[in-house]
């Protein structure tokens, strides 16, 4: 079996090659980085919330997370400047595409009622954002060790110049989007 980076390289380039035209290998977009984030509302109330995100995080990714800090204060919020406020991890090389590989052949299938992702979600430069809904979906979460379920952004950085090559890009990786 192939892995997803192996199907770059022999399917995927010469597939947007010859769709957009290119003249050279290095103007095919590729895949930079994925970036998992998880925010936490409720770290005023629980402050182990954050220790058990950053376990989940860590467990799904094979990566330790790092966490990240309000830039500024907003008191609706109740939050202050350097506040803990989430974890985050970024996956590059070959761990950001064994994560692409788990999440579309694995992770995805598994919600419920699934019938695709977005195709809405790009960013006009080319990235592409999603939302899960709860970190079950992955199958080395084990239900019965999880305090609270969570949710996470996953954001796809790509060097593609257009939403239209990063969504053929995506497409041809396997993301599963809706028809």
């Amino acid at each position: 079996m192939k892995t997803l980076k192996e199907t770059y390289k022999e399917e995927v380039i010469p597939e947007l090659m010859k769709k957009f035209n290119y003249k050279s290998i290095m103007q095919v977009p590729k895949l930079e980085k994925i970036v998992i984030n998880i925010g936490l509302g409720d770290i005023k109330e629980d402050p182990k919330s954050l220790e058990n995100a950053m376990n989940d995080l860590s467990i799904i990714t094979g990566q330790k997370p790092v966490i990240t800090k309000a830039k500024k204060s907003i008191a609706a919020f109740k939050l202050r400047e350097g506040a803990n406020i989430g974890c985050k991890v970024t996956l590059r090389a070959d761990k950001m595409y064994d994560f692409a590989y788990k999440l579309f052949n694995v992770a995805l299938p598994r919600v419920r009622d699934f019938r695709g992702v977005s195709k809405k979600s790009f960013d006009g430069r080319g990235n592409y954002s999603m939302g899960i809904k709860e970190q079950l979906i992955f199958p080395e979460i084990e239900y019965d060790k999880i305090d609270k379920i969570r949710g996470m952004d996953i954001i796809f950085v790509t060097t593609a110049e257009s939403d239209e090559e990063a969504k053929e890009l995506l497409t041809l990786l396997g993301m599963p989007f809706q028809n």
